[in-house]
């Protein structure tokens, strides 16, 4: 496996323990299965912001994020998004929070920020011939892709890329298995990123 190779699950418990993991709720309805995270492996390039990426316009503050994935929604903003709180901070290789929904335990979102890929969502970019979907997008004018290396989106799951300083990007996936935002878990992960980029640029 090369060096940058920065590895986009799609689902299944055990890519958790593997890499990273985000799922999303935002007036999430019906139940929900697991979803799991995209992953990576180191980046042996240097953290100097350059890559195939789009920069971020101002880089946000991550000593929060990194140290608690949990800290980048409050009560009331997770409750705008459909989301319990607070969030449960996974264990394992990757630090992440697991947001469950407001409507139904088996409906939720994970957030993790890729600490592994050390020139943020380049890394990510570096990686699109390989993917079976990749679609960038912006989120309060931050870059982000929707990409994965298998096409789960019919069944709820969605992984969007969001970078939120040019050395970190957070991988934001829900798993929707049931209920009528199943057939749209993009626009799911859009809105949790949303809300989640508001608040660290309140914290900036």
């Amino acid at each position: 496996m090369p060096h940058r190779t920065v590895r986009l699950a799609t689902a299944a418990v055990a890519a958790i323990g593997l890499l990273a993991a985000s799922a999303c709720g935002g007036d999430i309805d019906g139940t929900g299965g697991t979803a799991q995270p995209p992953g990576s492996a180191g980046s042996s390039a240097p953290a100097d912001g350059s890559g195939s990426g789009p920069k971020v316009p101002s880089p946000l503050p991550t000593k929060d994020l990194i140290a608690n994935p949990c800290s980048v929604l409050n009560a009331s903003e997770a409750e705008q998004v459909g989301l319990k709180y607070p969030g449960e901070k996974s264990t394992g290789v990757l630090n992440g929070c697991r947001w469950t929904s407001s409507g139904s335990n088996l409906n939720f979102v994970n957030d993790t920020p890729i600490e592994q890929n050390k020139r943020g969502i380049s890394d990510i970019y570096d990686q699109k011939a390989k993917q079976a979907y990749f679609e960038p997008t912006a989120v309060n004018g931050y870059p982000a892709v929707f990409a994965g290396a298998e096409d789960s989106r019919a069944n709820g799951i969605c992984t969007l890329w969001v970078g939120v300083t040019d050395q970190l990007a957070v991988s934001v996936l829900p798993n929707i298995s049931m209920g009528s935002n199943k057939k749209d878990p993009c626009g799911i992960a859009k809105k949790f990123a949303t809300a989640m980029i508001g608040h660290l640029q309140g914290a900036s």
